[in-house]
């Protein structure tokens, strides 16, 4: 049997939430723990194979994004199981950028953290620059560039340094729509050459357009996992309920998910 790109077993990651300042420092030399544990993802468990795409869905704070920066490893899971194969990299509105470099000073940078050397990175600066659309605006800093400008900054270079695995936090929420589908052109060929994706969305249109599969999360855990058209139709359900609720009642929803992540219930 194939080797998953993607294989996650009780996957749990956990904060602590101070009250007070001073508790997270008591931490430190105090054998007591300070502090609410937060449960921001718990039991996560699913695997994918090589060429499928899998799509992140759920209200804000609902663990998407702490599960992508898991898989692209940029946080650790505090308990739990996650095994990638090969290369991962990570796009998002203006992760991974460092806002007093230029653009073309934020493409050497992460390419090398990713092991590239000078004359791959050489290389591949033109065809990344061509792709981000940014013309001259790339020799600018990044604190100058609006965030559809990051968003573009960020896919190209994660997409041309071709990775195993590419995971997409919302990086395509911002930009135009021409670029928008020149992205998910490019990811639809990037998938069929066995390459694997974790998409982060809330355009339900895109997940049903690209995704095999779909995990919609709520308050940090699994609600609903499989193909990606049957759980997208229960998340809509879901959405169309909350969003005849009124707003005294929606935000009772939430602080009664949030109360359980703090407790760590079931």
């Amino acid at each position: 049997m194939e080797t998953p790109a993607i294989f996650a077993e009780e996957l749990t990651k956990t904060y602590r939430i101070f009250s007070r300042p001073w508790e997270k420092y008591l931490n430190f030399f105090l054998p007591v723990q300070f502090g609410a544990k937060f449960y921001a993802i718990q039991n996560i468990s699913f695997s994918l194979e090589r060429g499928r795409s899998i799509g992140l869905i759920g209200l804000n704070g609902s663990g998407k994004s702490t599960l992508s920066n898991m898989i692209a490893g940029a946080s650790a899971p505090t308990s739990g199981t996650l095994h990638i194969e090969g290369q991962v990299s990570m796009t998002a509105v203006s992760a991974g950028l460092n806002l007093l470099l230029t653009g073309r000073e934020n493409i050497i940078q992460k390419c090398l953290l990713l092991g590239l050397d000078k004359p791959q990175i050489q290389e591949l600066m033109p065809e990344i620059i061509e792709f981000s659309e940014l013309g001259d605006v790339i020799d600018q800093p990044v604190k100058t560039y609006s965030s559809g400008m990051r968003s573009k900054l960020g896919f190209a270079i994660s997409i041309n340094i071709d990775p195993d695995v590419l995971v997409i936090d919302e990086a395509l929420s911002v930009g135009d729509p021409t670029f928008t589908q020149k992205c998910l052109v490019r990811m639809q060929s990037f998938r069929e050459r066995s390459k694997t994706i974790v998409f982060v969305s809330h355009s339900m249109s895109q997940i049903r357009d690209f995704c095999d599969r779909a995990i919609w999360l709520e308050g940090g855990r699994t609600v609903a996992i499989g193909e990606c058209d049957d759980v997208v139709n229960e998340y809509s359900e879901f959405i169309r309920w909350f969003n005849q609720l009124p707003a005294a009642e929606q935000k009772a929803y939430k602080k009664q998910i949030r109360e359980k992540q703090l407790e760590g219930t079931t």
